[in-house]
């Protein structure tokens, strides 16, 4: 959903999170790990099998640049970056004008912690194609992970105005609308993601820790559940449920899920820091 400049203008400004312990979790929802184009390709794709059979595609045709740039991005899913630059590298020599491969490369050079090199990529595809909307989103990442969040957010708006449907330009957005404090535009941003990814973990986690912030207990409760069912490997959701139990009394329960938080991420301070309280 997209909130005039005018309702912009009129929202929460400052809106401090209710308690000092949403404080750090609200921090660690705004981390995600970085994705974008090569995030649509199924898992199953970056296997050996699948690898090899593209591999006979670019035998028999090896001037196809829209086949390498399909294996580079299953080496991506393999976590063969290496390889998957390779291929990139020679969809673009074949097709100068190749956005896609330019965006999906970027994002390697992300993973690779090659910032710069990934901005000028992402910069190159929206430059030949300005209504690239995985471009956008995949350099409003960058611009958020380096803290340049007003450019995140320029990003992820332009996505949203070009009408994507990637649940990443509202969910990320939404982050950021946390961030501020305008939890209002926060929730709307995060069910819009949930309506375009049902599956995905993240915006009920978002959703759920604005709900906490404005005090919407029950709601921010029913969606770190549902974050859990969804991706019972989400640390953040399993603390952010915690600590709905530690605010309810319940220390056993809280305690529990700080665990399980803790034995997800062992690294994970918020989680941490709960169970020291509630042991």
């Amino acid at each position: 959903m997209i909130v005039s400049t005018a309702e912009r203008r009129t929202a929460m400004r400052g809106f401090a999170l209710t308690a000092a312990l949403l404080s750090g979790l609200a921090l660690a929802a705004c981390q995600t790990t970085p994705v974008g184009q090569l995030a649509n390709i199924d898992k199953a794709q970056g296997s050996s099998e699948n690898i090899s059979s593209l591999s006979s595609v670019i035998n028999s045709n090896p001037r196809d640049p829209e086949a390498y740039n399909v294996r580079g991005s299953a080496y991506g899913r393999s976590g063969q970056y290496q390889a998957a630059l390779k291929d990139f590298n020679t969809a673009i020599q074949l097709k100068p004008d190749f956005y896609q491969a330019y965006s999906n490369r970027a994002l390697i050079y992300r993973f690779l912690g090659d910032q710069q090199t990934a901005l000028a990529d992402y910069n190159r595809a929206v430059q030949i194609n300005p209504s690239y909307d995985a471009a956008y989103i995949g350099r409003g990442n960058l611009y958020r992970k380096a803290g340049q969040t007003q450019l995140a957010f320029n990003d992820y708006q332009k996505a949203i105005q070009l009408d994507t449907t990637d649940a990443r330009a509202y969910n990320n957005r939404g982050l950021i609308y946390q961030q501020q404090g305008q939890h209002k535009f926060a929730i709307e941003d995060f069910s819009t993601a949930i309506s375009l990814a049902p599956d995905a973990s993240e915006p009920y986690n978002g959703r759920g820790l604005s709900y906490l912030a404005t005090g919407d207990e029950q709601n921010a409760f029913s969606d770190f559940n549902m974050a859990i069912k969804l991706d019972k490997k989400n640390a953040e959701a399993w603390a952010n449920q915690a600590l709905v139990y530690e605010r309810r009394g319940d220390k056993q329960r809280a305690a529990k899920s700080y665990r399980e938080a803790i034995h997800l991420n062992p690294n994970y301070q918020p989680a941490k820091d709960g169970l020291a309280r509630v042991s």
